[in-house]
């Protein structure tokens, strides 16, 4: 899961990363980018290569979080409720890492 997922966010850089090389454009004027998920994925509808990019990069970030979140169901169905626990821990310090750095 972790490897499909890194080489799918790749692809989507390298893929944004060649548009804006053969366009020399990044789809937004001067040095501006989206800096919001809404935004984010407008662009990356609009194919704007900025955008495409940071698609890539926040599919890099999640790759890891999905593999967490799936882990804590694998460890369910096995009935292993110790590593439910450690898993469910891990999931909320990382959703609450990610709001903390939204915030500050």
């Amino acid at each position: 899961m972790l490897r499909i997922g890194v080489l799918i966010a790749g692809a989507v850089i390298v893929i944004g990363l060649l548009q804006y090389l053969i366009t020399g454009e990044s789809g937004y004027p001067g040095d501006t980018f989206p800096t919001t998920f809404g935004g984010i994925f407008e662009g990356m509808f609009q194919l704007k290569a900025m955008a495409v990019i940071e698609t890539g990069l926040l599919l890099l970030i999640l790759t890891p979080v999905f593999r967490v979140f799936v882990s804590l169901f694998v460890f369910w169905a096995e009935k292993d409720y110790r590593f439910v626990g450690i898993t469910a821990v891990v999931l909320i310090i990382l959703i609450v890492s990610f709001l903390l750095g939204k915030v500050g």
